[in-house]
C-alpha cells in the first residue's frame, strides 16, 4: 500500500467523494479539496434514476443511501394541468444533497481519506494524479438559471412531479423528513428584479406556473435551503481536454432526466480501475486518462444527445403542447425515452 502513488481530487461533490471512497477501499492514498463545507444545500433535483446496484457496490457507497426515499412514478403537468403519469422502469432514489454529501464525506474520512474543505485549488496542468471533479463550468452567455428550495406541507400527486412552463420546467421530489425539494430551470428574465427569498415564486408566475406558485405560498420553507445558480450550460460532448474530468466537470445533462446524479457516480466508477492501475504503476498517466475519457464517451454519448433534443421540447410552448397531447393519447413512448436518457 505504501508503494501506491496518491490521487488528488478537486471537488468534494458526488463524483469526487464517491471516487475517493472507492480509491481508499483499494488502498490508494487520496486527498480531496472542496471549496465549501458540509452539510450544504445545492441546486439539484435530488432524485437519482438509472443508478445500478453494481455501481453502488463498486464504489462502496451503499450506506450513504440508507433510508433514502423510493419513487416509482412521475406525474407531468402542463401549466398546472396533469397531462400524464409515467411509471418508472426502476424506482428513483430520493435523498437531499444536504444529507447525501455529508454522508459521503463521512464515509471518505472513515476510510482514511484526507478531506480539505473551504479550499479552492486549480488543477495543475503538468502534474499526474490530479482529477477534476470540481463541478460545472459556468457560461456567461447561457440564458438559463437554476432555483431550488425545500418546502413542507406541500401536497404532491406523486413522489415526483414535473411542471412545464413558458421557458421553464420545475421538478418536485420528496426527500427526507417530510421535505419536498422544489428545483427549477428558468430562462433568465432581465427585467425581473432578483430577490432570493421571492425568486422562486416570481419566476414561477412569470413562467405561467401560477398554481404551483400558490401551492408553494401556503407551504413551510426550510431555512437555508434557498439557492440559485446562473450561467448553466448543458453539453452534448464529453470534455476532450487532457486530464481526467468527472461529474459536471465532464458533461452536464439537462436536469429533467434525473440522471445528473447517476452520471456523477457512474463517471467515478468508470475512472476507478484506470486510476488504481496508474497508482500501482501498471499504466502511464496518459494511458489511464485516455482510457477514462473513452469510457465516459461510450457511456454518456447517446444520453447526452437524446437529452439535448428533448430539452428543447420541454421549454418551448408549442412543443410542450405536442408533448402533452402525445402523452394524453398514449402516443408518447415514455419507456423508450427513459432508456435513451439513462
Amino acid at each position: 500500500m505504501a508503494d501506491l502513488k496518491p490521487v488528488r481530487i478537486i471537488g468534494g461533490g458526488l463524483a469526487g467523494l464517491s471516487l475517493g471512497i472507492a480509491l481508499r477501499k483499494a488502498g490508494v492514498a487520496t486527498e480531496i479539496f472542496e471549496a465549501g463545507d458540509y452539510p450544504r444545500h445545492k441546486v439539484c433535483g435530488e432524485f437519482v434514476t438509472g443508478l445500478g446496484e453494481a455501481t453502488i457496490e463498486k464504489l462502496g457507497i451503499g450506506p450513504a443511501f440508507a433510508g433514502a426515499g423510493s419513487h416509482s412514478a412521475v406525474t407531468w403537468f402542463l401549466r398546472g394541468q396533469a397531462v400524464g403519469r409515467q411509471i418508472l422502469p426502476s424506482p428513483a432514489r430520493a435523498v437531499s444533497r444536504f444529507a447525501l454529501d455529508a454522508r459521503l464525506a463521512g464515509l471518505f474520512i472513515a476510510e482514511g481519506g484526507k478531506l480539505v474543505t473551504r479550499t479552492r485549488v486549480r488543477p495543475p496542468t503538468d502534474e499526474c494524479g490530479w482529477v477534476d471533479a470540481g463541478g460545472r463550468k459556468p457560461s456567461g452567455s447561457s440564458p438559463w438559471m437554476g432555483l431550488k428550495l425545500h418546502a413542507r406541507n406541500l401536497t404532491t400527486a406523486d413522489g415526483l412531479e414535473l411542471h412545464l412552463g413558458d421557458g421553464a420546467y420545475v421538478g418536485l421530489s420528496s426527500v427526507e423528513d417530510g421535505w419536498i425539494n422544489v428545483c427549477g430551470l428558468f430562462r433568465r428574465r432581465p427585467g425581473l428584479r432578483f430577490d432570493p427569498d421571492q425568486a422562486m415564486s416570481a419566476h414561477l408566475r412569470e413562467s405561467g406556473l401560477h398554481s404551483l406558485a400558490e401551492r408553494l405560498a401556503a407551504a413551510e420553507i426550510r431555512p437555508g435551503s434557498i439557492g440559485a445558480v446562473a450561467g448553466l450550460a448543458f453539453t452534448r460532448r464529453i470534455a476532450l481536454d487532457d486530464g481526467v474530468f468527472l461529474g459536471d466537470a465532464c458533461a452536464m445533462i439537462p436536469p429533467f432526466t434525473g440522471d445528473g446524479m447517476a452520471m456523477a457516480f457512474t463517471s467515478a466508477a468508470l475512472a476507478l480501475d484506470p486510476l488504481a492501475a496508474w497508482a500501482r504503476n501498471e499504466q502511464s498517466w496518459d494511458t489511464a486518462a485516455r482510457n477514462i475519457r473513452e469510457a465516459l464517451r461510450r457511456e454518456f454519448r447517446l444520453r447526452l444527445n437524446s437529452a439535448a433534443l428533448l430539452h428543447s421540447f420541454l421549454l418551448n410552448r408549442t412543443r410542450q403542447r405536442f408533448l402533452g397531447a402525445a402523452s394524453q393519447t398514449g402516443l408518447l413512448p415514455l419507456d423508450l425515452l427513459y432508456r435513451l436518457l439513462h
